[in-house]
């Protein structure tokens, strides 16, 4: 929902009516994971997805006709002989999808939500850790409370003292901010999390990811576009100012002049980078790139991508002053070097697609082979 949520805001401010359907639960090999959305407009018009086309249309008549009714409504799409390519999922999966209202009556705290889910992951005013991840409670499933928005991150509106429900659900939102998952959960009529009854979709919008990009030249603007359109929130470091401008590097959300490894020991002491984030050093010259190197590869959280370019000779130079500047075996083995998957990649846009590709496959732990070669459901 997160990409929809200026168009949301706009529709909401004028207080126009409006529906989201949004993925809540996924079974065997589904297109989207949960949390993904789709909205239609007070004139028709669609934004987003929850299948990647097999079941859009249904979603779209149920949105239509929760838009003008104001009830939320739960479905459940799947595959069948007969409906497999009308309102089915030909992948053999099956989605829950919850669609629900919105407007200034039906959601009158949307305003402040969507604010606080575009600032996540933005520099706090302190300059200390980003601003944090944001945990929706919404009912999915429960007699004459479908659809109550229970609580937006740790905050349990007033008007819903259902008798320790909030409680237990503000606790497990915590909880599903620091995995950065969102999931279904039942509670008992007083929040017993061994009970039945209330159905309560618990959706997280965690940080946008950081991608950190050292050294201001021409494969670094192709990186940042790619970036950009991966959803990463892109930093652009090179220490000669001359080159770290804005003007070189529009799709970066911010371009820093100052010498790289200072720059990467202050965020990270600073808690402004996580296992989530990548890390690719594009410097090409030792006084910058060994310096900067030795932090990323024993500072960094676990998880963090760490990426150099280079020929595969400056690969060996490298690592050889690494090993003399006391750079464990261990640390050195989070290196991605030379940086990005073997594509044949020459031209900086083949490039960044060469890099964007294996940050992907760290990401998720896929093989990087061509599906071809692979067997079992594309999406796990």
């Amino acid at each position: 929902m997160r990409d929809l949520l200026p168009q949301l805001l706009d529709w909401w401010r004028a207080d126009e009516r409006a529906a989201v359907a949004t993925v809540v639960r996924t079974f065997r090999s589904a297109p989207r994971e949960p949390g993904a959305a789709m909205a239609v407009g007070p004139g028709g018009e669609v934004i987003g997805s929850v299948s990647g086309g097999c079941v859009e249309g249904a979603v779209y008549d149920l949105c239509l006709e929760v838009a003008e009714t104001g009830r939320p409504v739960l479905a459940s799409y799947g595959v069948s002989d007969e409906d497999a390519f009308q309102v089915g999922l030909t992948c053999g999966g099956t989605i829950e999808v919850f669609v629900a209202p919105l407007s200034r009556a039906a959601w009158p705290g949307f305003g402040s939500f969507a604010e606080q889910v575009l600032a996540a992951g933005t520099p706090l005013p302190d300059g200390g850790p980003l601003a944090p991840g944001v945990c929706l409670a919404t009912v999915i499933a429960a007699p004459g409370n479908a659809g109550a928005v229970l609580g937006t991150h740790l905050s349990i509106p007033t008007g819903h003292d259902d008798g320790g429900l909030s409680a237990a659900v503000a606790a497990d939102a915590v909880g599903q901010i620091t995995t950065g998952v969102s999931a279904v959960r039942e509670y008992g009529p007083r929040g017993e999390r061994t009970g039945t009854g209330n159905r309560v979709f618990l959706q997280v919008f965690a940080p946008r990811p950081r991608l950190l990009v050292f050294g201001a030249i021409d494969f670094a603007a192709a990186l940042s576009r790619a970036g950009r359109l991966l959803g990463y929130r892109v930093t652009v470091c090179d220490a000669r100012p001359i080159f770290a401008t804005t003007a070189r590097f529009p799709d970066a959300d911010e371009v820093v002049a100052d010498w790289p490894h200072r720059y990467l020991s202050a965020e990270i002491e600073a808690g402004r980078v996580s296992g989530r984030d990548a890390v690719c050093v594009l410097t090409h010259d030792p006084k910058f790139d060994v310096p900067l190197l030795r932090t990323a590869l024993t500072d960094l959280p676990a998880g963090t991508y760490v990426g150099a370019m280079g020929s595969r000779r400056a690969h060996d130079e490298r690592m050889a002053r690494l090993v003399e500047d006391g750079v464990p075996p261990e640390a050195l083995a989070r290196l991605r070097s030379p940086i990005g998957l073997d594509l044949g990649a020459r031209t900086p846009d083949e490039t960044a697609v060469s890099i964007a590709a294996e940050m992907i496959a760290a990401r998720s732990g896929a093989s990087a082979r061509p599906l071809t070669e692979t067997e079992g459901p594309i999406h796990g």
